[in-house]
């Protein structure tokens, strides 16, 4: 899996803080990294953006971006209105395959979910999956509301042959409700997809050094983790 694109059901689902821990588990496992955010929003020119954020949580990644856009919106809608041209699919698959000859695994963070607009010609992050034949793995919220969007972009993936690694819950509640409890075995048969794991809410606050300990733990062993599925769901299923 020398290339994983990472998408979301939405925005706000915790998918940078996810990549931070799929990075930080690959390079516990003794694998090099590299973090490609095909276009980034919302950040002016002197900020970090989401790569930098992979880059201080999980640590010693190459850390790279295509474009940013200083509103926070849609990368098409946000080349649009700054007057600059969007980044295309093409441009990520070449940057992602680059990479990927000088790192043995490359993440690929998109922006919001898998159909959100990259340019005015529909150009998306599954088209850049398609272009890499690369495999996605879904950042899902835990609790009401997810089971539909999550049921959508896995069936967007298959409709376009895409290969969908699994699910991976962004931040799981400290008290979880009923819904989320029951979303644990409702998340694998909407999607047809293994539940890769769930990070604690607030995992992003953590010390770096900290996140890099407990990363490999919240993840399954196709991520390079060592979570428990079982036990998690004795602890935390109705």
């Amino acid at each position: 899996m020398p290339v994983l694109v990472i998408t979301g059901t939405g925005t706000e689902v915790g998918k940078t803080v996810a990549t931070a821990a799929v990075a930080a588990a690959a390079l516990a496992a003794g694998r090099s990294v590299a973090v490609l955010k095909a276009a980034q929003t919302g950040v002016r020119p002197d900020e970090p953006g989401d790569a930098a954020e992979v880059a201080r949580l999980a640590g010693a990644v190459t850390a790279a971006e295509l474009a940013r856009f200083p509103e926070p919106l849609a990368p098409a809608t946000a080349a649009r209105r700054a007057g600059r041209a969007p980044v295309r699919p093409q441009e990520v698959a070449e940057a992602a395959a680059k990479l990927a000859t000088e790192h043995d695994l490359v993440l690929v963070e998109g922006a919001g979910g898998l159909l959100v607009r990259f340019d005015a010609a529909g150009g998306t992050l599954a088209d850049a999956a398609a272009l890499l034949a690369a495999p996605v793995l879904v950042v899902a919220s835990a609790g009401l509301g997810t089971l539909n969007t999550t049921e959508l972009t896995a069936r967007e993936l298959r409709r376009r042959e895409l290969d969908l690694a699994g699910i991976l819950i962004g931040s799981w509640p400290e008290a979880p409700d009923l819904a989320s409890r029951c979303n644990l075995a409702d998340l694998p048969d909407v999607s047809g997809a293994p539940l890769l794991g769930a990070l604690p809410a607030g995992a992003g606050a953590l010390d770096p050094a900290d996140f890099r300990t407990a990363a490999p733990g919240w993840l399954a062993s196709r991520l390079d983790g060592t979570w428990d599925a079982e036990a998690f769901w004795r602890r935390e299923a109705p």
